[in-house]
Formats: C-alpha cells, structure tokens, sequence
C-alpha cells in the first residue's frame, strides 16, 4: 500500500468527505471488537497462549494511548489530513503485517504498530469536523461520531465472527487483518478527493518525557499484570509492578514542572486539578477497565469453554451492541433533562442489576447457552453502559475552556484507551488463573463479572458522592 500526498487547498468538508471521516472512524474501532471472536482460532493456529492473548489486545491499546496525544500535535502543525493519510497508510500495512503473521512475535509487533496508526487517524477527524462544520451540520457530524462506537460494537463482532467462520480462501482468522487492506486503499483515496486540509495556527511541541515515561509506566504494569503470575512473581515482575508508581509520581512531577514553565505537557496538572476531570479518570478507571476486561473474557470463555463457533460468539454481543447504539443516540435528550453526572448515576443504577442477571443467567443455563438466551441481560447493558460511556467526555470536558479543549479531548482519549487495556491484562489474567486453580469455566467468568459489579458499585458510589458535594454537574 502507497502513502497518498494529502496536499489541498480544499477548505469545505462536503457530505462525502465527512463519510470518509467516519469511516476512518470505524476502521480501528471495529478492530477492537472485530478480535475478540477470532482469539480462540489465533490461539490454536500459531500456539499462542492465553498470556500472550492478552499481550495481543492490550499492547494495540497501550501504543493507541501513549501515541494519541502526540498525533494530535503532529496534524496541528504538519496537516491533519496528512496525519489522517499517514495513519491509515500504517494501519493498513500493520493489518497485512499482522494477517500474515506466522508467530505471535510477529503478530504482537504488528498489533503495537495498528495501535500507533489508530492514534495517528483518529485525532484529526474530530479536529477537522469541529474546523470545517458549523452550525446544523457541525452538530449532526458530532452526534454522528459520538454514535459511532456502538455501530463498530455491532460491524466488529459480526463481520469478525462471519470472517472467520466464512474461511474465505482458506484464510482463517486472518481475514480479520486482511480486509482492513482494501478498505484503508478506499479511505485514503477518498481522503485524497473529498477531505480539506487544515492545520492549526501555529506549530506545537509533542510532551516526548511525559509520553516516553507513561508508556514505561503502562508496559510496566501490563507486562507485570500479565507474565507475572504465569511465572511465579520472579523478581523481574516484581520489580515491574513495584516501579509503576515512582513512574507515575515522576511523571507528575515532570508535568508540574513544564506545566509551570508553560510548556506543552501530555496530562496537564491545571486540567488535572478540576473536580470534572477527576470524576471521568475515575470512571475511565471502573467503567473502561471493567469494559475491556468483559470483551476478552466473555468471548473467550463462550469459545474454549463452551465451544461457540466464532460466528456465534458475535451473534452473542449483537444485542448489547444494538441497545449500545440507541442508548448513545437517547443520552443527550436524557442529559438535557437530567444534567450530566445524574445520567451517569442513572446508567449505573440500570446496569447493575442487569449484571447481576447476567451471573444468573450463566449459572442457571451453563453449560446449555446460547445466544438468545444472553440477549435479554447483555441488550439491558448495552443500554445501560450508553448512558455512562457518553457521559465521559461530556463531563471531563464540561468546564475546559475553549483553547483548552484540543488538550483535553487528547488526556481523556489517552487516560480511555490506557484503561481499556489494562482491563483487558488485568480482568483477563483473573479470568484465567481462577480457571487455573479451579479447571472450571464457569466459576472463571463468574469471578471477573463479580469483579466487574464491584467495579460498578464503586462507581455508583462515587459518582453520587460528587454530586452531593456538588463538585461536578
């Protein structure tokens, strides 16, 4: 695949253009979920073991996060529809990497750099629609990108699960890289026609200490959460886990410093300090976690414990991807009513009890599940989750002022992404040393779900803790 020149004096985002957009929107988000129902196929092909599963889905989240923030610079002062080009053109040429990779060496490198050509697209999409869209149009685009993720929900578990179950050519799990390729080609040549360029009014400096010592930090706890209990807690990963948080404390100090000074910095002490943004870090901290966790672990245990066929372990999620997507197109009439944090308080208060249903339902038909008898309590989640997930920027961004927002908007992507992969290390590395030490997949899954309602009820907790002390609205 060839790199396009993204050069235009083109300035109006036509309908065509905005598509394009979105549909380098999709390409990565699809390829969260778009994975999850081919690990069990992975896993058998090239040996992988479930440690190094969880290496696979949470190293293309960790290069996302610490990479998102810096791309977001780079189209600033360099282009950002030359930035959206560049990222796709990476995305798409690691997808073929990773389809045509024969070990899981290989596959984990390829994996790492998708992640880097998703953080290199997706900044300059909300940036170029909030430069070049006003008006209707402008709020038709945002309400459109904010639904997305629910659209990727459902495309990703069903074209994987087809992909892989339809073994086109022989291909296998393959075939869920390999069609990025083609549809990279598209995007780019639309990018190329119908895309303006823009870039900011001046050139910007990229944090390279804050985003060199936050990725320390994470692969740090990613590589200790995740080999460590595989090899006995050897000193190595001790030392990992340990040094997580003088990483973090110097990367505090460090972000103080050149916050003071001024200076560019990746999560900004003066932003960090506002009661909005503390709540969305805590929810990023128990939803997102929580959230990446449950995908790794409920797909897997559908397919090496109860035998689904790929195909059939999409079906399972259609549901909650479909309720997702209506939740998330409902929220702003519900914020409107409600404000805020009351339509997060709500969302939590509908998922728990449909969590809880779901414990039961594992319980009271394991081992004879199937996908319509998820559906009632996954679809009254997916309703739920909408409510909580959209309330993240919409609260962390709530009171950031206007010059602020491109910065921010880049912290919380980073703090969201981070945190979807360590949920996946961590809830995953649960799931399977409860299946370690018990043989037994249902007590496994129902462990990680008991640890996810903890999750919930702590957030439930905290997020009517800043309402009563009226910090956050």
């Amino acid at each position: 695949m060839i790199a396009i020149d993204c050069t235009s004096d083109k300035k109006e985002l036509t309908n065509i253009g905005l598509i394009t957009l979105l549909a380098g929107l999709l390409l990565p988000l699809i390829d969260f979920s778009i994975l999850n129902v081919a690990l069990s196929s992975i896993a058998d092909s090239i040996h992988a073991s479930h440690v190094e599963l969880e290496l696979m889905v949470a190293i293309y989240g960790v290069a996302f996060s610490v990479s998102i923030a810096m791309a977001g610079k780079l189209g600033d002062s360099y282009g950002r529809r030359r930035l959206f080009c560049y990222g796709v053109t990476l995305f798409g040429l690691a997808s073929l990497a990773c389809g045509l990779s024969n070990s899981i060496e290989m596959l984990l490198i390829a994996r790492g750099v998708q992640g880097i050509g998703a953080a290199l697209l997706i900044p300059q999409i909300l940036a170029t629609i909030h430069i070049s869209l006003s008006g209707k149009r402008h709020s038709i685009a945002i309400g459109s990108y904010s639904s997305i993720g629910g659209m990727a929900f459902i495309l990703g578990q069903l074209l994987g699960g087809w992909l892989v179950f339809a073994n086109i050519a022989d291909l296998g799990w393959r075939s869920v890289f390999l069609v990025n390729v083609p549809i990279s080609i598209v995007i780019l040549i639309g990018a190329w026609l119908w895309i303006p360029e823009t870039t900011g009014n001046r050139k910007t400096a990229i944090d390279w200490s804050g985003t060199c010592l936050l990725a320390l930090a994470l692969m740090c706890l990613l590589l200790a959460i995740s080999l460590g209990p595989l090899f006995h807690w050897t000193w190595p990963f001790l030392s990992m886990l340990v040094a997580v948080v003088p990483l973090l404390l110097i990367l505090w100090n460090v972000e103080k410093s050149k916050d003071n000074k001024q200076l560019t910095t990746l999560l900004p002490p003066t932003l960090m300090r506002q009661a909005n943004v503390q709540f969305s870090f805590i929810l990023a901290m128990l939803m997102f976690t929580s959230w990446g966790g449950f995908m790794f672990s409920v797909a897997l245990v559908l397919q090496s414990g109860l035998g689904f066929l790929p195909i059939e372990s999409g079906n399972s999620f259609i549901a909650m991807g479909a309720t997702f997507f209506i939740g998330s197109i409902l929220s702003p009439k519900v914020v409107a009513k409600l404000g805020n944090l009351k339509t997060v308080i709500l969302g939590c208060v509908l998922q728990l009890p449909f969590l809880i249903s779901l414990i039961l339902t594992f319980h009271m038909t394991w081992p004879d599940l199937n996908e319509l008898i998820l559906m009632p309590a996954t679809a009254g989640m997916g309703f739920a989750q909408a409510f909580i997930v959209t309330g993240f920027f919409r609260i962390g961004l709530a009171k950031i002022q206007k010059e602020q927002a491109g910065t921010a908007s880049a912290m919380l992507a980073t703090i969201q992404q981070a945190t979807l992969a360590i949920g996946t290390a961590l809830l995953g590395t649960v799931t399977y040393q409860v299946l370690e030490s018990t043989g037994d997949y249902l007590t496994a899954i129902t462990t990680m779900l008991l640890c996810e309602l903890f999750a919930m009820v702590l957030l439930t907790c905290a997020a009517c803790w800043f309402y009563s002390k009226r910090q956050v609205r």
